[in-house]
């Protein structure tokens, strides 16, 4: 099967991570494999397996996500089976790659918690299949967006680290001394890109507010426009010495065995691929609502949804965690760690795609 996956540029976000996993799993098991990105580069790049070629549309970076020089040309001479669109700029002209590629099953995706353009939800009512990455994220496209529910198929995304989990006592502490925390300090930590509306800056808000007696630093793993506010905020508010700025993170293993609790207030999730590599590290994760979030731990269990802007019950969720005995905490990482590890296997998922276009293919 010739597959082609688009997106418009391997940056360091968690659509960008499920591309290259499915473009690499795809490749792996025989299939004949395109990536094509809008920009050329992006840290992911090297990430891409041999076997799987990357062509790209702009022959220098202009920073222009959307700017697709042409798409649709080239799609008609890889001649695919299949187009998967990740992103939202890809989804965009999806409708197009459908009327251009009337022979190939074009899917789009939706894996984005932000309000969808009109290009997009055109597009959407063009393509021959859709892809939810969860059940939040299918119930809008059907109820907000009246699309027929036999039209789309829930899969998650999946595990990018799925040999989670097995830090020792000594990795953890070796991280904890790479970034100063003692022993007793209480590590939150988020992994998102720096983006307005991955909303840093009220994880920071919500921290500087626990109680003096909560020994804690923060932990930010990720790099983007909003780093340079955030910075501010946290000299503004004398954090300098418990907000750790860590810039991006390749594999961020390492900090998820050094952490103690996951911490999100993005508003853009559909399904949040942070949480779901934490839970498979055996972090509690605690996040104000957002699409998809209950779905990625066993809520009330191992992860808790917190009403937003309610900054005081985020951080008693927090106090009380910090405070959990060793045996009850060991036993809710056990339980999280085989919560993602069945729920979100590569394995798995990669098996539901390709099931999916033997379905929609001749």
């Amino acid at each position: 099967m010739k597959i082609l996956l688009v997106q418009d540029r391997l940056r360091s976000g968690g659509t960008e991570r499920q591309s290259v996993l499915l473009a690499n799993a795809f490749a792996a098991v025989g299939h004949t494999v395109t990536l094509l990105t809008f920009r050329p580069g992006g840290v992911l790049r090297p990430t891409l397996a041999p076997a799987v070629r990357q062509a790209m549309l702009q022959p220098l970076d202009l920073g222009l996500d959307w700017f697709a020089p042409g798409l649709l040309r080239h799609s008609y001479r890889f001649d695919p089976d299949v187009i998967l669109c990740m992103g939202r700029m890809a989804n965009c002209y999806a409708g197009s790659l459908q009327r251009r590629n009337p022979r190939a099953a074009v899917i789009g995706t939706l894996r984005t918690g932000k309000s969808l353009p009109f290009l997009f939800r055109r597009s959407l009512a063009a393509v021959r299949h859709i892809v939810a990455n969860s059940r939040e994220a299918r119930d809008l496209l059907v109820q907000r967006h009246r699309l027929p529910p036999a039209k789309i198929s829930v899969i998650h995304n999946s595990l990018v680290f799925p040999d989670a989990g097995r830090a020792t006592p000594a990795d953890r502490a070796a991280t904890r001394a790479q970034h100063h925390a003692a022993p007793n300090t209480t590590v939150l930590l988020c992994v998102a890109m720096l983006r307005p509306e991955k909303l840093q800056r009220e994880l920071i808000e919500i921290a500087a507010g626990l109680p003096a007696a909560l020994d804690w630093q923060l932990w930010l793993a990720g790099d983007g426009p909003a780093r340079a506010a955030c910075e501010q905020l946290t000299h503004e508010k004398g954090l300098t010495d418990r907000v750790r700025f860590l810039g991006f993170v390749r594999d961020p293993s390492a900090l998820y065995a050094g952490a103690d609790i996951a911490v999100h207030a993005s508003a853009s999730e559909s399904l949040s691929n942070f949480f779901i590599e934490a839970q498979a590290h055996g972090l509690p994760c605690v996040g104000y609502v957002a699409q998809g979030l209950g779905e990625t731990f066993l809520s009330g269990r191992t992860g808790w949804v917190i009403a937003r802007d309610d900054r005081d019950a985020f951080r008693q969720r927090i106090v009380t965690l910090a405070a959990t005995p060793q045996n009850e905490r060991a036993q809710l990482a056990a339980d999280a760690r085989d919560f993602a590890r069945t729920t979100f296997d590569p394995a798995g998922q990669v098996a539901a795609y390709l099931k999916l276009f033997a379905q929609l293919t001749p």
